[in-house]
Formats: C-alpha cells, structure tokens, sequence
C-alpha cells in the first residue's frame, strides 16, 4: 500500500510534501460523515488521499444540489476560497465512501503559492478543474433539452387557457418538469432577454417572437 509520502511525490515537491506532513494532520472519515458544512468555519483546506467526497450547496429554498465529487489527490476549491478569505463555508461535503484526507492549515495556503511552483499549480488546476465540472453540469442540467421542454410546456399551457398570459409560478413549472425552480428562473430570464416573454409575479407573457 502506498504510503501519504509516495501519494503526494506523484504532483508535489519533496520540500513542501515534509512541510504538508509537518504541518498537516491525517483524519479519516466514514461513508455519510460530514466534513463541512454551512455556516461553519473552514480551518483547513482538505487534500483527498484515498475516497470520494460529495459536495453539495444549498440554494434559498434550503434545497440541495451537487456541486462536484473530489476523490484521491484532489481538494475543494470551495474549501480554499473560504479559508483565503476567512469566510464560513457556503458548501457542504460528505464522506461519499470511507474518506482519508491530509489537512492543510489555512494559514500555509497563502505562503506554499509563493513558496512551491508545484503546490501554485495544484491549486490552479484544482480550480480550473472544479469550474469546468460545475459548467458541465449547469449545461446538463439547464440547456440540454431542459429549454426546449421549456418552450413546448408553455405553448401548452397558453394553448390550454386559450390566452398569452399564463398563471404560473416558478416553482410550479419546476415541480411538472421535475426540476428545480433556480434553473427554471434562469431559463425563463432567458427568454425574457430573448424578448420572447415577460416575467411578472407568478405570471408568464407569451410575446409574438415566442
């Protein structure tokens, strides 16, 4: 079995390897335990070595959604942002399986991008990773076909009440299309940019262009 040493010699220095051993701490974590969560302070940056961890946000309605999953040698960009800017954690994350991870103190975060070309280039592929995983997502869940069900749900529902202007709330659009309702105000503003319809409160304008 390979050991943190050798997990950690695949992307990073030797030098700031002894100084994440030095500084950091080792704890393991069982499948459903969670990690972070909302609200609390984030003291330390988690580095996976071994596990998967699942990472949720919650939207205004207190409703969850999955952000991203990490799993061995990854770490939570969310994580990093938070303890950089001594933020309490918009996210939560949960032990998806049995989880060993090495924490890094927030106050090393700063200093190892200076200090380690290697630990500066982590964290930017750790970014650059996370948000290409969340664009993924948005484009599966919001703009693949999810529009056009969309459009073809509200030329039924004018249809059916033979006028324009349609009685509809978001939520209620988001419960028969069985998604939820952020993604249908944001498809729906969409439209109303397009100038295809106009928004009111729980009222929906089908203009000519629609």
């Amino acid at each position: 079995m390979e050991s943190i040493k050798e997990k950690l010699s695949h992307f990073l220095e030797k030098d700031l390897i002894e100084d994440i051993l030095k500084c950091g701490e080792v704890k393991i974590f069982k499948e459903g335990e969670v990690i972070m969560d909302y609200g609390k302070k984030i003291k330390f940056m988690p580095l996976i070595l071994s596990g998967t961890l699942r990472v949720m946000r919650r939207d205004e309605e207190d409703r969850e959604i999955l952000l991203y999953y990490l799993g061995s040698n990854e770490s939570c960009a969310m994580a990093y942002a938070c303890c950089m800017e001594a933020k309490k954690s918009e996210v939560k994350a949960i032990a998806e399986d049995n989880v060993e991870l090495i924490t890094i103190p927030h106050e090393k975060l700063d200093e190892w991008l200076v200090k380690y070309p290697s630990w500066k280039s982590y964290v930017f592929n750790s970014f650059t990773q996370r948000f290409n995983e969340l664009l993924k997502s948005l484009e599966t869940i919001a703009f693949h076909k999810l529009d056009e069900r969309l459009v073809k749900y509200l030329k039924k529902k004018a249809k059916v009440f033979g006028k324009s202007a349609i009685q509809l709330s978001h939520n209620q659009i988001a419960e028969e299309l069985g998604t939820s309702r952020v993604v249908i105000s944001r498809l729906l503003k969409q439209l109303e940019n397009d100038k295809k319809l106009v928004l009111y409160r729980n009222e929906i304008k089908l203009l000519n262009a629609f």
